[in-house]
């Protein structure tokens, strides 16, 4: 019998061997890796809100978590946090898309403008680009604009000094300004401003435009920091709602497939600076049998969260001693339930969710 490709391969490549057979916590998808992060190296967040996890595992794990932009020190973690300071590596909120995060860089490099520049909700003002990261809205457009510039400074600093960027790719579906380009990351009207049909388009992007978008935010990137390499993973978090008139599983479906192919076609465009982890897979997968969800079958469980990052520190972080898993992380006095201390382990902001609160037909 003529020898062919499938007589001799190794054991990962075999779903029987590499998934059916494991217990779920010892699934582990990745096989080689093409660098390794070091405790020296300036690791940057960005992106939907699973990766709020990831940056939080790294501090609490001794890397060198870059935050740009910080609260103030005489705040507590649990102000800082209201205000979402640290929850990435710059107060920019939820990046759900690929043109969002390029949009973000141009602007901070003053490549681009954008003209609505505040919605108003009530007597206050949001920032149409980071609609929740001031709870209560700003008092004056003035103090808005002011913060904003603060903002992109910072943004700017990071862009030009991290080494490693982690980006979680989130959605496909955005708003889109028909005036001058903008993507949101909420739809208008939702927390401020108004929704008008003749300015404010839905848009979902496919495969091409993000690989694109991503692209182009590489290329850019790597004009400013030489030396920048990112790390692109999938959010496993379904959406909250869909815009199309169709069921949210098969929205959820559309979108995270664009995003999974897209990150693959530009890891090849970009190899070795530009990599994929599957975080989405390792969550989502079938050896999870859907144990890795909360009840509500979005959020992300901390064993779950436990099981990518023990994964990552495995294979991506050079001098790792080990990582801490959620129950080693959580503290508080006997009154305290193990719920509740494992909640304030898992409990990210994401502001899709304020799509959940509109009133269902």
């Amino acid at each position: 019998m003529a020898n062919h490709p499938y007589e001799s391969m190794p054991s990962y490549r075999r779903w029987s061997r590499a998934v059916a057979s494991l217990p779920p916590a010892a699934l582990d998808p990745v096989v080689d890796f093409p660098f390794k992060i070091t405790r020296q190296d300036k690791v940057a967040t960005a992106g939907s809100c699973f990766a709020q996890h990831i940056a939080k595992r790294l501090a609490q794990s001794g890397y060198n978590y870059f935050v740009a932009e910080k609260g103030h020190p005489l705040a507590s973690e649990e102000v800082r946090r209201h205000f979402q300071y640290e929850l990435f590596s710059a107060r920019y909120g939820n990046i759900y898309t690929a043109r969002q995060l390029l949009q973000l860089f141009r602007e901070a490099f003053g490549r681009q403008e954008h003209r609505e520049l505040y919605w108003q909700l009530g007597s206050r003002y949001v920032d149409p680009l980071r609609p929740a990261v001031e709870p209560d809205g700003f008092a004056s457009v003035q103090e808005l604009l002011l913060e904003r510039g603060q903002h992109l400074a910072a943004v700017r600093r990071m862009f030009s000094e991290l080494d490693v960027l982690v980006f979680t790719l989130g959605l496909t579906e955005a708003w889109e300004s028909t005036e001058d380009g903008t993507i949101y990351p909420l739809c208008p009207g939702v927390r401020g401003g108004c929704f008008d049909e003749n300015i404010h388009v839905f848009r979902n992007f496919g495969v091409s435009e993000v690989a694109d978008d991503l692209t182009e935010f590489m290329t850019e990137l790597l004009s400013v920091n030489a030396r920048a390499k990112v790390i692109l993973t999938v959010s496993p978090v379904p959406l909250v709602a869909t815009a199309l008139d169709r069921h949210v599983l098969v929205s959820t479906t559309y979108s995270k497939s664009v995003l999974r192919v897209a990150a693959e076609m530009v890891q090849n465009r970009f190899p070795g600076i530009m990599c994929y982890f599957p975080s989405y897979e390792i969550i989502t997968g079938a050896h999870g049998r859907g144990s890795y969800f909360e009840a509500d079958l979005r959020s992300v469980t901390a064993e779950g969260v436990d099981h990518v990052m023990r994964t990552f520190f495995r294979h991506v972080a050079a001098d790792s001693d080990g990582m801490p898993a959620a129950q080693e992380m959580v503290s508080g006095t006997g009154a305290e339930s193990f719920t509740d201390r494992m909640e304030a382990i898992t409990r990210v902001i994401c502001e899709e969710e304020l799509l959940d609160k509109m009133r269902p037909r």
